[in-house]
């Protein structure tokens, strides 16, 4: 009966992909691109200079500090900074799609899927300039944070709760739920595989560890990404660039093995075109998350001076995921040159790397994918609480929804990779097209906005966003400017 069911889901993960999503990313990508004109390109070393900044978060420090507690005393705001919103975004983004995913997208759709990774990358990072963009211009002040995302922007952006429900209901099933399968099947299988610990106990572990940090709020989230990522992403990076160092020679014919069967100059993968670019959007999507509205959930968590200066961090996500880690990952495994065989996923990326350093190569990746995923579970949760908030205000509800996540980590044990890819992509692809209606249709505030900060810097300013730019219509409904 599972095995029906996946049939179906499969089955129509075709037709959403090949016909609908892959369109709508494309065309979305490109006219944000012109549009802004190009500023994932332009504005680099701006995006850097924000990442290294400290001084330029609270926007008022007196608002920062002269929060009122239920007893009356003054007591300072635990404000969620600019680096903690990117490290929380980076930590979902980071993850089992960087070295399952893009080893699967080459098990399925040949060199060439990396390709279309790339420029998924290069156009896509426009997509999550305005989706972050528009998260923090319509966050909202909570206790002790700032919170937001697609289904704030839909409901205070065009005034349709009803929409912003739908996505809230797609990204709790596909972050809080679906996604921690992909990431706890990843970690345990490779743990199992590499250790030989017994899968259920190491499903229970996990499992537990997970309950501990997603029951401690998003400070505790946010200081746990901030700490965790830069560290796992600078080793991996690190043990890639040895691995690259050590096949140098053969470094070109890499390059032109992706690109001739991106375009099926290659006569033997010239079939596997179409393939090539389903597998290569899916999991670039899965990785990088452009325009699927998740990481917009994280950037309004941020407590910054302009909205752009969110959006800017948030392409550099982009650029950090796909551009960087995903090609370290998809190099070793073309490097290695074992994906015709059997070997898929995790698995793949692991008898890739033993291949080329030997034995080390199997410990390093299963230490990799086990902060890899695990970051990634406490990222996903932080989404499905975000949306879980916005559905509904009982508490009942997130106590709930926390336990769930708990069973779905412990259920994608016992699941396929493949299985679990099939659920995510469905559920991914639904709530990518409601996102990508939604930023459109509220795209044009994010081109003035880009406009004013860059009027500001030219002047010697740090920008300051006033929401007195904006229409008197558009600005009632922005709460915290």
């Amino acid at each position: 009966m599972f095995d029906r069911i996946i049939g179906i889901i499969d089955s129509a993960n075709y037709y959403l992909w090949t016909y609908v999503v892959v369109t709508l990313l494309v065309a979305c990508a490109l006219y944000f691109t012109l549009r802004l004109k190009g500023v994932q390109f332009g504005m680099i070393g701006e995006m850097v200079k924000l990442l290294t900044q400290s001084g330029n978060l609270a926007k008022d420090k007196e608002e920062a500090e002269s929060v009122v507690s239920g007893n009356g005393l003054p007591k300072k705001r635990k404000h969620v900074n600019s680096f903690q919103a990117f490290a929380i975004s980076l930590a979902s983004r980071v993850g089992t799609g960087n070295l399952a995913g893009v080893a699967s997208a080459i098990f399925i759709g040949g060199p060439g899927a990396v390709f279309w990774m790339w420029l998924m990358a290069f156009l896509g990072s426009a997509t999550a300039f305005v989706e972050a963009t528009l998260a923090q211009i319509y966050k909202k002040r909570g206790a002790d944070a700032f919170y937001g995302g697609p289904a704030y922007y839909m409901e205070q952006g065009l005034h349709k709760r009803w929409f912003g429900i739908i996505f809230a209901v797609l990204i709790t099933m596909t972050f809080g739920l679906a996604n921690q399968m992909v990431q706890s099947n990843t970690l345990c299988t490779a743990l199992a595989d590499t250790c030989h610990f017994n899968i259920v106990w190491v499903g229970i572990v996990l499992t537990v560890a997970t309950l501990i940090i997603i029951f401690g709020g998003v400070q505790r989230i946010s200081r746990f990404s901030a700490i965790i990522v830069p560290v796992m992403a600078v080793g991996f990076v690190i043990i890639a660039i040895v691995v690259i160092a050590l096949n140098i020679n053969i470094i070109p014919d890499i390059f032109r093995l992706i690109f001739s069967n991106a375009f099926g100059f290659d006569q033997a993968m010239g079939g596997a075109v179409g393939m090539a670019v389903l597998q290569g959007v899916k999991r670039g999507l899965f990785s990088n998350e452009a325009g699927e509205g998740s990481a917009p959930n994280a950037a309004a968590t941020a407590h910054i001076t302009h909205p752009v200066k969110q959006g800017l961090l948030q392409s550099l996500g982009v650029f950090t995921d796909t551009l960087l880690i995903c090609t370290c990952t998809a190099f070793i495994v073309l490097i290695a040159g074992l994906y015709n065989g059997d070997a898929d996923g995790i698995v793949l990326t692991t008898q890739s790397l033993e291949a080329e350093i030997g034995p080390v190569g199997r410990y390093f990746i299963t230490a990799a994918i086990f902060f890899f995923a695990y970051s990634s579970i406490i990222g996903n949760y932080f989404y499905g609480e975000t949306n879980i908030r916005f559905i509904t205000k009982k508490p009942q509800a997130v106590f709930v929804f926390r336990l769930l996540t708990g069973g779905v980590v412990l259920a994608g044990t016992f699941m396929t990779l493949q299985e679990t890819f099939c659920i995510v992509d469905l559920l991914m692809g639904l709530m990518t097209i409601c996102n990508l209606i939604a930023i459109t249709l509220l795209s044009k505030k994010t081109f003035v906005l880009l406009e004013d900060y860059k009027a500001q810097r030219k002047a010697g300013k740090d920008p300051e966003f006033h929401k007195s730019i904006l229409s008197e219509k558009d600005a009632k409904d922005i709460e915290c400017w």
